[in-house]
C-alpha cells in the first residue's frame, strides 16, 4: 500500500466528538478512516514504525475520550466483511473487526443462525467486543468466538489467538488487560454458530429488543459506565444513593436506568467524570463496594501534546509492508 494514497483522506484536528456514541470528545492531532482489515494492519504497522502513537476506534461506543484530545493518530475502524461458512454440520462465520454488532447479529438471524442474537441490541464493533468480552441477556463474545486474528505492535505479523489464549472474564480480556498504547489489534473474530429457524431467532431478538428499550435509556450515551460488582448491579447501588437524575454541566446520570449517563445537549468528558467520581465516593460510603469503571478512558487525560511534528509520516514515505 502506497501511503501517499490515504493522504487526502486525512484529517488534522477532528472532533471525535462526531466519532463516539456519547458525542463527547477532543480532537484527534490526526484521523483515518481504515476501510478494510489490510489497510488496518498497515496503517497500524506504519505508526509503529515512524513512533507515531496510534489509537484503533470503532463504533465509539463504550469509551470516554478526553476533552484535550487524542494525541497523534486516531484511525477509525471501517472494514466491514462478513464471510459465512455454512455446511449440514456447521456454521462459521468471519467477521472483521469494523462491523457493527448489531449488523453481524441481523445478517446471522437472516441466515437462520443462532448464537449472536444477544448482540441485535448492543451497541459497538466486533473488535471493541473481541478486547471486552461484551455480552448481553447471559450471553458474551466468549461464548461464540472460535479465535481472533490479531495483530501485535511494534513489529510481527498477525496471528489467531484461540479463546484460552484471550484469557476472557468478565467483561475484559487478555488484550484490555494491556495498556492502550501496546495493545495489539483486532483485526477479524470467527464464531461458531448454530442452526435454528428464523422466526425462532427473530423472536427471541425482538424479546431483547423489548426489553433494552424498557430498561435502557435513549440518546446520546456511552453504554454501561461500570462493572456489574459480584452478586450486585451497579445501576441499582448509584440508585439507592438516590443519584438518578443528578447533573453536571451537560452530563446527566439516567433516571431510567442509572448505570448509563447521558449527554443532554453539551456534555464535556470532564462533566461525565464529576458524576463518575460522585458515584463511586456515594457508593463506597454507603456499600463499601468500590465501583470498577466499564467504559475505557482514552486520550490525554493529563494533558500534553505530540504536536504536528512527524504527523504526515504514517501516511508519508513509500510502502509499509
Amino acid at each position: 500500500m502506497q501511503f501517499q494514497e490515504l493522504q487526502a483522506r486525512a484529517r488534522l484536528n477532528e472532533s471525535l466528538a462526531r466519532h463516539t456514541t456519547s458525542r463527547i470528545g477532543g480532537p484527534a492531532d490526526m484521523l483515518i478512516e481504515a476501510r478494510s482489515s489490510d489497510e488496518l494492519a498497515a496503517l497500524v504497522q506504519r505508526a509503529d514504525e515512524t513512533g507515531l502513537p496510534c489509537l484503533v476506534m470503532g463504533g465509539g461506543a463504550n469509551i470516554l475520550v478526553a476533552d484535550a484530545g487524542v494525541r497523534g493518530l486516531v484511525i477509525i475502524n471501517r472494514s466491514k466483511e462478513l464471510k459465512f461458512n455454512v455446511s449440514s454440520v456447521s456454521a462459521r462465520v468471519e467477521a472483521d473487526s469494523g462491523v457493527a454488532l448489531v449488523t453481524l447479529a441481523r445478517d446471522c438471524i437472516e441466515r437462520g443462525l443462532s448464537g449472536m442474537e444477544w448482540a441485535i441490541g448492543v451497541p459497538g464493533t466486533v473488535g471493541g467486543a473481541v478486547v471486552g468480552n461484551a455480552g448481553a441477556h447471559g450471553l458474551e463474545v466468549a461464548s461464540n468466538l472460535h479465535m481472533a486474528k490479531i495483530l501485535p505492535r511494534g513489529g510481527g505479523e498477525p496471528a489467531y489467538w484461540t479463546v484460552r489464549q484471550l484469557a476472557y472474564h468478565y467483561r475484559t480480556s487478555a488484550l484490555k488487560r494491556t495498556s492502550q498504547a501496546d495493545r495489539p489489534i483486532v483485526l477479524n473474530a470467527l464464531f461458531d454458530l448454530k442452526r435454528d429457524h428464523r422466526t425462532n431467532l427473530e423472536r427471541r431478538a425482538a424479546e431483547f429488543t423489548t426489553q433494552r428499550k424498557a430498561t435502557q435509556p435513549p440518546g446520546a450515551t456511552i453504554g454501561s459506565m461500570f462493572k456489574n460488582p459480584p452478586g450486585d448491579f451497579a445501576g441499582r447501588l448509584i440508585e439507592a444513593c438516590a443519584l438518578k437524575g443528578t447533573r453536571s454541566g451537560g452530563a446527566m446520570i439516567s433516571d431510567k436506568h442509572a448505570n448509563f449517563f447521558l449527554n443532554t445537549g453539551e456534555a464535556r468528558a470532564d462533566d461525565v467524570m464529576a458524576l463518575v467520581t460522585l458515584a463511586r465516593q456515594r457508593v463506597l460510603d454507603r456499600f463499601q463496594i468500590e465501583l470498577e469503571l466499564e467504559v475505557e478512558l482514552v486520550g490525554a487525560w493529563e494533558g500534553g501534546a505530540y504536536g504536528q511534528t512527524g504527523l504526515r509520516q504514517v501516511i508519508e514515505g513509500g510502502d509499509a509492508s
